[in-house]
């Protein structure tokens, strides 16, 4: 049991002691874009079982890869927020509340927000192009995916998890992410698992942009704090007087 909770806490502690205090200190304050996000995806599928109002979310939220790409790009950001026809809606209000809780939490809410665009973006883009490759080509799609309605939070919430759990450090849950979803592409190969896919590619090249970012800033702090020391006090850079 002592070597389980070391484990635990090798993986998870930096992660569970950064969520525990936010919350402990804001409560659900920590996470109003995340409780948004809960709310507004309840509203679009109240609103789409409706007769009247299925057609207006399809029309705002719905997203598929024969339609224009200009077309597309303008309803992928709220697509993330309209539910699956063909899973249930608690599932993905569980996903929203708690990995993009814990991500609003951990990266702030506007990296949260890129980060799931991206991940999402780049599910919709790799289906247009899958789709049109030729049928031996290992990444491409059936043409009859096209007509396929493609939303839902489940690429945004695959790539937060895997970002933010390489940025705390939890490395082994990070690659588990990757692993099971590899998995699903292996055994079921349809648009939702290589879609994931798609999206953890974009999310490799931001948390490797994330990196570079982070590493310059520590070098341009290291370089500060070696600064010859008479430059700070006296403003011509020559070392001070000795007696």
């Amino acid at each position: 049991m002592n070597t389980l909770a070391r484990l635990a806490r090798a993986e998870w502690g930096l992660l569970y002691v950064t969520v525990r205090e936010a919350l402990a200190r804001q409560r659900w304050r920590a996470m109003p874009v995340t409780l948004g996000a809960v709310c507004l995806t309840a509203l679009l599928q109240f609103v789409q079982n409706q007769s009247w109002g299925f057609q207006f979310v399809q029309d705002i939220g719905s997203v598929r890869a024969e339609e224009p790409l200009w077309l597309a790009l303008l309803r992928t950001p709220l697509s993330l927020f309209v539910p699956a026809l063909d899973l249930p809606v608690w599932g993905a209000l569980l996903q929203l509340l708690v990995v993009f809780g814990i991500a609003e939490i951990c990266l702030g809410w506007w990296r949260m927000l890129v980060i799931a665009y991206a991940a999402t973006l780049a599910g919709t883009l790799y289906a247009r192009v899958a789709i049109s490759l030729s049928p031996g080509n290992p990444l491409a799609l059936p043409v009859t995916d096209a007509q396929v309605v493609d939303t839902g939070p489940s690429a945004a919430v695959v790539g937060l998890a895997v970002f933010v759990a390489w940025r705390y450090r939890a490395y082994w849950t990070g690659w588990g992410v990757v692993a099971a979803m590899v998995v699903e592409v292996a055994f079921k190969g349809n648009l939702a698992g290589k879609e994931h896919i798609a999206a953890l590619a974009a999310v490799f090249v931001l948390y490797g942009i994330s990196i570079l970012r982070h590493r310059q800033r520590y070098r341009r702090r290291h370089r500060h704090r070696h600064r010859r020391p008479g430059r700070d006090r006296t403003g011509s850079g020559f070392p001070p007087i000795q007696s």
